[in-house]
């Protein structure tokens, strides 16, 4: 209990610090130094060169393609939503978790087994995270720095937090972070890196229906409680800089799987560098290019590390886009998986599904990138490829291959689907 008053003592002293703060912060521009108020017309005109932009990024083969263009303006639209949400609650005087990708924003390729959380911060900030770190697999709250949907340029996260390490017995954890410890503080403290301009949490699940998800609250100590009326200024400076985020976001990996296709790996992996993308330290990813026909499969193979925290295998189309996971059967992990009698995993990749409860559905998208991931593992081994007839599949698999059937994979796909949409999406 003194411990316990201690803490809400200092956070007081912290509060009663804020007015000097808040005098310094009012009216304030965090975000732009427009001298003019931006109106509606004038933001839908900058939108509109957009469209040209993303076009202009997307493969040539691709450009006449009328679901391809769809698919484009689908980006523009999840950029839009996904930007959209800091404009309306992204103020880093009064920060909140808030979605940064998953399903619906469906940006920068988003593993299927995580849910993804941001909240905007300043560097000079003191904040308590607070909530409960849950059963799912891992959870981890990164510090980012120059943000890319503001930049156009990705950027190394500063540093990561694994809430196991700060969690008590019971999964409860309060954390102030802040440039300097407080004084007088002795709970969990982590340092604020003065580039620190985000912290985005990362929740992997292995067991979606069984698991639980992490509840995580953010509070600025050193800002008054109630948040005060937004000035004109900041409001308009908020719409500014939609377009450019927009664009950004939606055009920054349109084009990375034909890179992948033009520098020869086709249906053929290679080890892929994410450190300087805000990537998760300690994970090591592969990816290639997959094109198949309709009557064609691909069988990937890798004996799995005998040690190894987390393991996936996911899909995306030809834009990058991760392909739907709720509602099709395009993702794979550790858990989710059968391994065969000599400890290797094989999973087939294919329009058609072969009955092998490996089964990694293209969903109509006959091409597209495979990626894989290895976290804290004792090894990281690049599986092997083999595109063969969708008839001969089981030619090329253990006798002992685990199988399913029809009705089966209709049950597993219905599951899977109803225990993602019982994630903690917000």
């Amino acid at each position: 209990m003194a411990r316990d008053n201690k803490r809400i003592a200092t956070a007081l002293l912290f509060t009663l610090s804020a007015l000097t703060t808040h005098l310094l912060h009012a009216g304030e521009n965090t975000m732009s130094a427009s001298t003019e108020l931006e109106t509606w017309g004038n933001f839908v005109d900058k939108l509109r060169p957009l469209e040209q932009r993303i076009l202009e990024r997307i493969p040539e083969r691709f450009r006449d393609d009328p679901q391809i263009r769809q698919q484009a303006y689908r980006l523009l639209l999840m950029a839009t939503a996904r930007t959209s949400i800091d404009a309306l609650v992204g103020d880093r005087r009064y920060p909140t978790f808030v979605p940064e990708i998953n399903i619906a924003i469906n940006l920068f390729q988003p593993n299927a087994d995580t849910i993804y959380k941001s909240a905007l911060i300043e560097p000079d900030g003191v904040y308590r995270i607070t909530g409960n770190r849950g059963t799912i697999l891992f959870a981890k709250l990164g510090q980012l720095g120059p943000d890319m949907l503001r930049t156009g340029q990705g950027s190394a996260p500063l540093s990561y937090l694994d809430l196991d390490d700060v969690a008590d017995k019971d999964g409860h954890f309060s954390v102030i972070i802040s440039p300097k410890k407080p004084d007088g503080y002795d709970g969990h403290w982590w340092e604020l890196n003065p580039k620190a301009i985000k912290l985005m949490l990362r929740q992997v699940g292995y067991d979606w229906a069984n698991e639980i998800d992490t509840s995580i609250a953010v509070e600025r100590l050193d800002t008054p409680a109630a948040k005060p009326r937004l000035s004109a200024q900041q409001m308009s400076d908020a719409l500014e800089e939609l377009p450019t985020m927009i664009g950004n976001a939606s055009t920054f990996f349109v084009d990375h799987v034909e890179a992948l296709r033009n520098e020869g790996y086709i249906n053929k992996l290679k080890v892929f560098d994410v450190s300087q993308m805000s990537g998760l330290v300690g994970q090591s990813y592969y990816e290639g290019a997959y094109d198949i026909s309709d009557d064609e499969a691909l069988i990937v193979s890798v004996k799995v590390p005998d040690v190894c925290k987390y393991w996936s295998l996911i899909l995306t189309n030809d834009l990058y886009e991760t392909i739907d996971w709720y509602n099709n059967h395009s993702s794979l992990n550790g858990a989710q998986a059968k391994l065969d009698d000599d400890g290797y995993f094989r999973a087939v990749i294919s329009a058609k599904d072969p009955g092998v409860h490996n089964w990694l559905d293209t969903a109509g998208f006959d091409s597209g990138a495979i990626q894989g991931r290895w976290l804290d593992c004792s090894g990281t081994p690049m599986p092997e490829i083999q595109k063969v007839a969708i008839g001969d599949v089981k030619k090329h698999l253990p006798a002992t291959t685990a199988m399913v059937s029809l009705e089966e994979r209709e049950d597993i796909i219905r599951a899977r689907r109803a225990a993602f949409q019982q994630r903690k999406l917000w």
